[in-house]
């Protein structure tokens, strides 16, 4: 605001407060005006009508016996058609705005849990911002918005919460994993139980072929060498096996040592034991 001779001038976003000899006499717009300072007439002082901010922190406890720091953002302005009341009515804006917040504010948080208090910001800052427009309005102010920006409560109380989630994290990862070793477990039992199962086939088809094919064999045998028994052919048959069977055991690298009788009378006996063994099975 420039001041020359009987002209002032008012800047933009800014509105003068005019008296006359002490008493209120208009608010003067942004622009230039002539002052008659020798008629009495004086500028008692300037209100800007730019949005403020003022940035408020209250210590209060919540409902579960928390202390925590809120943090309130309050966004205001003075209006213009109301500056005279903006300008005389109060001597501290800052003070009397940081007063209203700090009532709310230890009457609305008490009455929530802290997590409670984190979910329900935005209704702590409705709570606040109605009371304050209510109370501001009176004095020529605008409530434009009000946040509340943060709530802190003490280092450990965060670091309790902190714990408490991740033990509840592991608690769900460990149930995770069991779950999945058990599937793993049970795919795996079931894997192996169709194994066996595919594994007893396979050894009866293949003792039923060996059946089949043996039978063929002294069939064949007992037409085309006439004089012969099915008995003295399988006989025969039994004993070829026995002696395919020891040279199995003999060239292979990773067999241990096996002790057996070895002559004719064992040779007769081993044939013996296998063909009871092979009748009773067909039984």
């Amino acid at each position: 605001m420039g001041n020359f001779m009987c002209c002032v001038q008012v800047d933009q976003s800014t509105v003068a407060i005019k008296e006359r000899f002490g008493k209120f006499d208009k608010v003067m717009e942004p622009g230039c005006h002539c002052l008659p300072w020798f008629l009495g007439s004086q500028i008692a002082g300037q209100l800007s009508l730019r949005l403020q901010q003022l940035d408020v922190k209250c210590e209060t406890k919540t409902k579960d016996n928390v202390f925590v720091n809120v943090v309130a953002s309050i966004q205001y302005r003075a209006l213009a058609d109301h500056a005279s009341d903006a300008f005389y009515k109060l001597s501290n804006t800052r003070s009397q705005i940081q007063a209203y917040v700090f009532d709310v504010i230890r009457a609305s948080v008490p009455k929530l849990n802290l997590d409670d208090a984190f979910e329900q910001k935005n209704e702590i800052a409705k709570a606040v911002e109605d009371e304050l427009e209510k109370a501001m309005s009176a004095y020529g102010y605008e409530i434009v918005q009000t946040l509340i920006v943060d709530i802190e409560p003490d280092e450990h109380v965060k670091r309790a919460m902190n714990e408490i989630n991740a033990a509840a994290r592991m608690r769900l990862a460990a149930n995770e994993k069991a779950e999945a070793e058990k599937i793993l477990q049970i795919k795996r039992a079931e894997g192996e139980a169709e194994a066996k199962y595919l594994s007893g086939m396979g050894i009866a088809r293949q003792r039923q072929a060996i059946v089949d094919g043996l039978r063929d064999s002294v069939l064949g045998f007992s037409v085309n060498v006439p004089g012969t028994t099915a008995k003295d052919v399988m006989d025969m048959v039994l004993v070829t096996q026995y002696f395919d069977t020891m040279k199995e055991i003999g060239a292979s690298s990773k067999s241990s040592a096996v002790f057996i009788p070895h002559g004719p009378g064992a040779v007769r006996d081993v044939a013996a034991q296998i063909r009871d063994g092979l009748l009773q099975a067909n039984v």
